[in-house]
């Protein structure tokens, strides 16, 4: 905790050693919070799609929650990601909440863990297909051919690896509960539309959550084109997954304020920015907080074909730390 505390001032420090402070302050004083709101509102509908794309892939697996559940659960971890060094802190936590057993909580991490993979696949593509756009000046068919051509790049990689779980599985140690583990993902090999299902979903939620800091920027009066936040918002959310401070706060005003400069935007709004987002993240994890109070017990998990899994006499019990 030290350590994060000192990377995230050290960080504030660095990006805010040129600001103009009344400056700064005059602008939050300016705030439109309507189009602030409208972000927030986007913002919680971004994060209910991020949810249905967890779910389309934990499904398979058989994890039969309803959409609701689901939706709770993703919000629950945006909760602990404000308190953790990274959102990775808040992936484990939804991991553990979707099931009250061992075995159901390493698939149900698998199931996570392909879910990130799809988001950060996506932020890629698009952080690349807007840089290639706005440096080459391209059209829109352009655009789109530079956007496919990536995507392409990332999905055939990904259906060989699916593709080929059982393969893979032979140079995995030969315990019993890893073989367990890797033949409940085998659903995926078996039905590989699940992870081009899985990359439209991820660019639709990371588009939208473009659209959220453009709206942010609208509020301010900063009026940049949304191609230039299809660029910059992935690769400042690619970098707040480095574990060097609280809830990105640093990378997120530091990285805008470089992204923003060539447009002649001074560091003062990009940090108002940077700010106003984070308070955007931090009313949709404090909605995940009021969710796990309201719930704190783990969703009962399911097998493959889709019976319970019922803890057994050698079944670990359920941690206490978070229940």
């Amino acid at each position: 905790m030290l350590l994060r505390i000192a990377g995230t001032v050290a960080l504030m420090a660095l990006t805010l050693r040129n600001v103009d402070w009344p400056r700064l302050l005059e602008l939050f004083e300016t705030v439109d919070w309507r189009w602030w709101g409208a972000g927030l509102g986007l913002g919680l509908v971004v994060q209910c799609l991020a949810a249905i794309r967890w779910a389309a892939l934990a499904r398979p697996i058989g994890f039969l929650e309803p959409t609701t559940v689901f939706i709770r659960r993703f919000f629950e971890g945006q909760f602990f990601s404000l308190c953790l060094p990274t959102s990775i802190g808040g992936d484990v936590v939804k991991a553990y909440r979707l099931s009250a057993t061992t075995r159901g909580r390493v698939l149900a991490g698998c199931t996570v863990l392909a879910d990130r993979l799809a988001g950060l696949s996506a932020l890629g593509v698009i952080a690349i297909t807007a840089l290639i756009s706005n440096q080459a000046s391209l059209s829109l068919l352009p655009t789109l051919l530079v956007g496919a051509g990536l995507l392409a790049a990332v999905l055939l990689p990904a259906r060989l690896i699916v593709g080929n779980l059982d393969a893979l599985a032979k140079f995995l140690p030969s315990n019993p509960a890893v073989q367990g583990v890797v033949a409940g993902l085998l659903p995926y090999q078996q039905r590989p539309e699940l992870v081009l299902s899985a990359i439209t979903w991820s660019l639709l939620v990371q588009m939208g959550g473009a659209l959220v800091v453009d709206a942010i920027g609208k509020s301010i009066g900063t009026d940049l084109p949304v191609s230039f936040w299809f660029a910059a918002v992935p690769l400042v959310a690619l970098a707040m997954v480095l574990p060097i401070s609280i809830s990105g706060v640093g990378i997120r005003e530091g990285g805008l304020a470089v992204l923003l400069a060539p447009y002649g935007v001074p560091p003062e709004t990009a940090v108002a920015i940077g700010l106003l987002w984070f308070l955007v993240t931090i009313v949709c994890g404090l909605l995940g907080g009021v969710m796990f109070l309201a719930d704190r017990h783990p969703s009962p998990a399911f097998d493959a074909g889709g019976r319970g899994l019922s803890p057994s006499p050698n079944a670990d019990a359920p941690a206490t730390g978070v229940r």
